[in-house]
């Protein structure tokens, strides 16, 4: 691993144990803010927002980050550093006050803020256990317990699973869409969805196999998760881990960004429920 994205990764670790604490006594309350998806922010979203910018943009190695949380990319002036990371610091935050496992999202790029140009992300689990996936040759699986991260081991995906976590609401499925689902749960699938896409997803990597999907919705023609923040950094890590990640029949890792805030349909997997995936959208019909 390179000395920069090595940095980037023990300057998450350190945000996880920080942002881990603020939400040991978070208030729950929601501000007047929006963010820049249009989502309410809680007090807790902008605490860590502002932590783990402050910690990336002290790393001489970061020429710029972008957060969920904010409509513009934010640069440091005259640097020569050639990293950008861009991070959702706390996805599905709305779940905080349930107590539920949510969680933080990054991608280290390299010189633009594209798909190519992903060479590294990673993942944080504020859960029972704090743990921490990082991607970059091999997916890394860490926990944090007395003080210390403890490395668990590579985590890899088989060619199928067994749980299924569809996103979206039911009623604005395409037809196409439900027929697939409804087909999983047939062959036996389990249903497993939190509402939260990294507790979800790492379910996944856990067990070692399944699908997450979240498509195009008559509410979200272009999908609700954001290409840059969540989207491209989990199809890295499940790349990595020996899975697939695709928008329906196209590869998420080759989609264009026109906007750092551009969402996209995504489906991530095994193998063999991606193949469902390319077949049942690959047909004519929606």
């Amino acid at each position: 691993m390179n000395e920069p994205v090595s940095l980037v990764f023990e300057t998450f670790k350190t945000c996880g144990v920080s942002i881990d604490t603020l939400l040991k006594n978070p208030s729950t309350d929601y501000l007047t803010s929006q963010n820049s998806s249009g989502d309410m922010q809680l007090k807790v979203d902008v605490q860590a927002d502002k932590l783990i910018e402050e910690r990336l943009l002290a790393l001489e190695c970061i020429k710029g980050v972008c957060s969920e949380e904010k409509q513009e990319a934010v640069y440091k002036a005259d640097s020569h550093a050639t990293l950008l990371v861009a991070y959702d610091p706390l996805d599905g935050s709305s779940l905080v006050d349930s107590n539920l496992s949510i969680g933080t999202i990054f991608g280290i790029y390299e010189n633009v803020l594209e798909s190519h140009a992903l060479i590294a992300s990673g993942y944080i689990v504020y859960g029972p256990r704090l743990e921490i996936v990082l991607a970059h040759k091999e997916v890394e699986h860490w926990r944090y317990c007395n003080g210390v991260w403890h490395h668990l081991g590579v985590l890899r995906l088989g060619k199928k699973g067994k749980i299924n976590a569809p996103g979206g609401t039911q009623q604005y499925w395409a037809p196409r869409h439900k027929t697939l689902i409804d087909s999983l749960f047939a062959q036996g699938y389990r249903l497993r969805y939190s509402g939260g896409m990294v507790p979800d997803l790492h379910q996944i990597l856990i067990k070692g196999g399944g699908l997450f999907s979240y498509p195009a919705t008559q509410d979200a023609p272009e999908g609700k998760l954001r290409k840059l923040f969540e989207v491209f950094p989990f199809a890295f890590v499940y790349e990595c881990a020996g899975g697939e990640a695709i928008e329906g029949t196209k590869r998420l890792l080759e989609l264009d960004v026109k906007h750092i805030h551009d969402s996209t349909p995504c489906f991530f997997g095994s193998s063999e429920e991606i193949a469902q995936v390319k077949h049942a959208y690959s047909k004519n019909d929606k």
